[in-house]
């Protein structure tokens, strides 16, 4: 399975347009040589180093796999939902730590299911573990000036 965030190379600072001290925009995010019995994809970028503990900046779902890539600021491919945020929105939002460098987690996970009835960030991970065929990481790191 072949994942790519275009300007983030793993473990390797993101540039600041993707960040809340830039356009706070998402990346293009693209995708190839899915497994075998992959119906759909979905997609989080989780801080895990956040004061409270894991912080959700994004979390996408019901991604065509056949549309290969998500533009960078979007649209979504059609029929892709997103669930809430930590910031209490659906959409992206990018890195904004408070102080220190912090880990951003850009997940994308392949699917035996075309729909993830239900996803809600509560219950987002435990869907997705049930339906998970394989998954694709890239951690991108960020500290503010």
């Amino acid at each position: 399975m072949k994942f790519k965030v275009k300007d983030i190379m793993h473990n390797q600072s993101i540039p600041s347009q993707y960040t809340c001290d830039g356009n706070d925009v998402s990346p293009e995010i693209s995708w190839g040589e899915l497994p075998e019995g992959t119906l759909s994809l979905a997609l989080s970028v989780i801080d895990p180093d956040a004061p409270m503990g894991a912080f959700t900046h994004w979390l996408v779902y019901d991604i065509d796999p056949n549309a290969g890539s998500i533009p960078m600021g979007g649209p979504l491919p059609a029929g892709t939902k997103e669930a809430e945020n930590d910031f209490g929105a659906t959409n992206y939002d990018g890195p904004c730590p408070p102080s220190g460098e912090h880990r951003y987690f850009f997940t994308l996970y392949a699917l035996d299911v075309t729909y993830l009835e239900g996803a809600t960030k509560a219950s987002f991970q435990t869907l997705v573990k049930q339906h998970m065929i394989d998954s694709a990481e890239v951690v991108g790191l960020y500290k503010r000036n």
